[in-house]
């Protein structure tokens, strides 16, 4: 078996995924476009909880590389640090310090010591949570409650109104639980959110209002027939869609009332492969014995009149969080 080699993203390929994340992209979406498997883009995003890290500045007051180098070059040239400073327009202390915190005149180096300021301006803040304990306790038991991290915001205001220390936002929370690196809110505290999501993405960030995510015309598993539920006849079938490594997959079909299995291999996830498979399957049984095919809501399946209209076979889909009938 081949194995690939492992990547490493470049920054620009960082950034274009969560730009893609951040419009609505998919995993799977994004993988494609990079040619890897979701798990890999789930890898990137993951660390700080699906939110995408602000962008690292250099404040506009700091000593710049150019800057450093002629320090670099004036320490040389046996300038003294006054000199050095008046040339650069910057305070004497200000060289002094830059020159004693990096090696002092006989080590400094300009690219080591403009590395360690870089290294030395990474100062995580610590959240409101992290520094007030009863405060997160109290965030915690609510959430164990379900309830939402709007709703623990806007409680906490009502119930300590003008107490800033026992207030907090609904986005300081979401943070605190999908960014663990804070070590605040505990992951397992992720299971009561509604969204059950792993990572999170904004509820701005969608690709519906462009077609995706819908599943047009779908009849529910309320709608099916009386034998179709009492298992009464046979013919009637569930279906799912299981992925495999490498990009395989293959289409289940059971049977309702005798359990037969069957299985067909798609080439791809998309709704025009798996359609296409299940048409293919659908000829090898005898009408009398495919009269119905449910699904769970899986986009593969949207074309799900393409399906019916080639094989006069009903589609009922499963409801929102709803088990298998």
């Amino acid at each position: 078996m081949s194995y690939r080699t492992r990547i490493k993203y470049s920054p620009q390929q960082k950034a274009e995924m969560w730009d893609r994340w951040q419009r609505g992209e998919s995993l799977n979406a994004i993988g494609r476009a990079f040619d890897r498997p979701s798990s890999s883009i789930f890898a990137q995003l993951s660390p700080t909880g699906g939110i995408r890290p602000p962008d690292r500045k250099r404040s506009r007051l700091a000593l710049t590389l150019a800057e450093r180098e002629e320090i670099s070059r004036g320490i040389a040239c046996d300038l003294s640090l006054r000199k050095i400073a008046l040339q650069l327009g910057r305070s004497p202390s200000t060289i002094s310090r830059e020159v004693n915190r990096n090696g002092r005149v006989s080590g400094y180096r300009a690219s080591k010591a403009d590395r360690a300021a870089w290294d030395r301006a990474l100062r995580p803040k610590q959240c409101k949570l992290a520094g007030n304990r009863l405060l997160s306790r109290l965030v915690a038991a609510k959430l164990q409650l379900a309830w939402s991290p709007r709703q623990i915001a806007g409680w906490l205001k009502r119930e300590y109104p003008g107490d800033e220390r026992y207030q907090v936002s609904h986005e300081t929370i979401y943070r605190s639980l999908f960014v663990q690196a804070r070590g605040v809110l505990k992951k397992e505290l992720q299971q009561y959110l509604r969204s059950q999501r792993a990572i999170r993405r904004s509820k701005h960030a969608s690709l519906k209002e462009e077609g995706l995510g819908q599943i047009k015309d779908m009849a529910t598993i309320r709608e099916r027939p009386a034998s179709v539920e009492d298992r009464a006849v046979p013919g009637h079938w569930e279906g799912d869609l299981i992925a495999g490594s490498n990009n395989s997959y293959i289409a289940t079909l059971v049977e309702r009332q005798t359990r037969y299995v069957m299985l067909a291999k798609v080439k791809n996830k998309d709704t025009e492969s798996v359609v296409s498979a299940l048409i293919k399957q659908s000829k090898k049984l005898p009408t009398e014995l495919y009269k119905s095919l449910t699904w769970d809501r899986g986009k593969e399946l949207s074309d799900h009149q393409r399906f019916t209209l080639a094989t006069d076979i009903k589609v009922y889909f499963c409801d929102p969080q709803s088990p298998w009938q």
